[in-house]
């Protein structure tokens, strides 16, 4: 599926229209958008995706956090237009970023997310990694990008403000 790009300054107003479209009017009061707050995103690993006429059909960012003093990658958002669902957009967005990210060498990936739909990328829930509230714990899930990186990681998620 060709028409994955980095998201670049020009798409940026494109891609919070595409986040308003697709999720509730108050995602920006989620507590995981308290850990992007003042931090800029992993630009590598934002990606978006045109079809051939240039019109966006998904997109998704990456932040750095930090779990109990550890670096992780924060997923998410990851959207797909509504014209575009069910046509595998989102897993290709998604499995474009962990591709991505572990050729960066980055070690380990979270989000707050649905365990039956994030489990076919590896995802896996982490017991005593705690998300500012309200974050429902079952919800927090993560892979490793490298075997165990994700062993004995454990605390409370921040933003990674360095």
């Amino acid at each position: 599926m060709d028409g994955v790009s980095r998201e670049t300054p020009e798409d940026w107003w494109e891609v919070e229209a595409l986040y308003d479209l697709c999720f509730a009017p108050g995602r920006t009061a989620l507590s995981s958008y308290r850990l992007r707050d003042g931090v800029a995103p992993i630009g590598a690993l934002c990606l978006v995706w045109r079809d051939g006429g240039g019109v966006l059909g998904g997109a998704v960012r990456v932040w750095p956090v930090r779990v109990g003093g550890v670096a992780a990658l924060l997923l998410g958002p990851v959207a797909v237009h509504p014209t575009r669902q069910g046509e595998g957009l989102g897993a290709f967005l998604i499995e474009s970023v962990l591709e991505r990210a572990a050729a960066e060498g980055h070690e380990r990936v979270m989000l707050v997310g649905d365990a039956p739909y994030y489990s076919r990328f590896g995802f896996q829930a982490l017991p005593g990694v705690e998300m500012p509230p309200p974050t429902n714990p079952e919800r927090v899930l993560g892979v490793a990008l490298t075997p165990g990186a994700w062993d004995g990681v454990a605390g409370a998620v921040t933003a990674a403000r360095d």
